[in-house]
């Protein structure tokens, strides 16, 4: 009789209730567990923020959450709204700690997702003006408005992705901690 009602569950799906919050090849869910090393910036019961080891530009955060998702259209609601209120949360710090109110807030899907755990990039968007700095933008240094002979030929779309992923450097760990610690002082 027992094997009867075991083989009637062979193969069946486990719940969702059931499931195991990670995944243990994710490096999202390694870097919660803390397995990982990480510069976090926010943290509560259901979600963390990070700052992106390979930021776009200066202030690039990745707002995940801890229960592994593959997909954002499978997000339960409890963690969809603290996976929100983060992201709203750590927009604010970052503005506030870099001085630049325009971001960009993106969640792939599959398509152009580099971790298979739902996370959203919250990016500071560039800056045009020349006093901004090293790494501030696709035409944030004089050095680059000087490749741009004329001063007045604007970059095709193609070319301006290009120079953003080129200008891309690895998180400087020093840095990362100074900007967690502005960024926290500012949620």
């Amino acid at each position: 009789m027992t094997s009867f009602i075991i083989g009637a569950h062979t193969n069946r799906k486990t719940p969702t209730e059931w499931k195991d919050d990670t995944d243990h090849d994710c490096s999202f869910c390694r870097i919660i567990a803390g397995e990982l090393p990480s510069t976090r910036v926010y943290e509560d019961d259901k979600v963390i923020a990070i700052l992106d080891i390979l930021p776009l530009r200066h202030g690039h955060t990745l707002v995940i959450p801890k229960a592994h998702y593959s997909r954002v259209s499978e997000l339960p609601p409890e963690y969809a709204s603290a996976v929100g209120l983060a992201v709203t949360k750590v927009a604010h710090g970052l503005t506030k700690a870099l001085g630049n109110t325009a971001l960009n807030v993106v969640c792939n899907q599959e398509y152009a997702q580099a971790v298979p755990h739902v996370h959203y990039h919250i990016i500071p968007a560039p800056s045009f003006d020349s006093s901004a700095g090293a790494g501030a933008g696709v035409l944030g240094t004089v050095k680059e408005k000087e490749e741009n002979k004329d001063g007045m030929t604007p970059l095709t779309r193609g070319e301006m992705h290009q120079r953003e992923f080129e200008s891309r450097e690895e998180l400087d760990e020093g840095e990362g901690k100074n900007l967690a610690v502005r960024i926290r002082a500012s949620l």
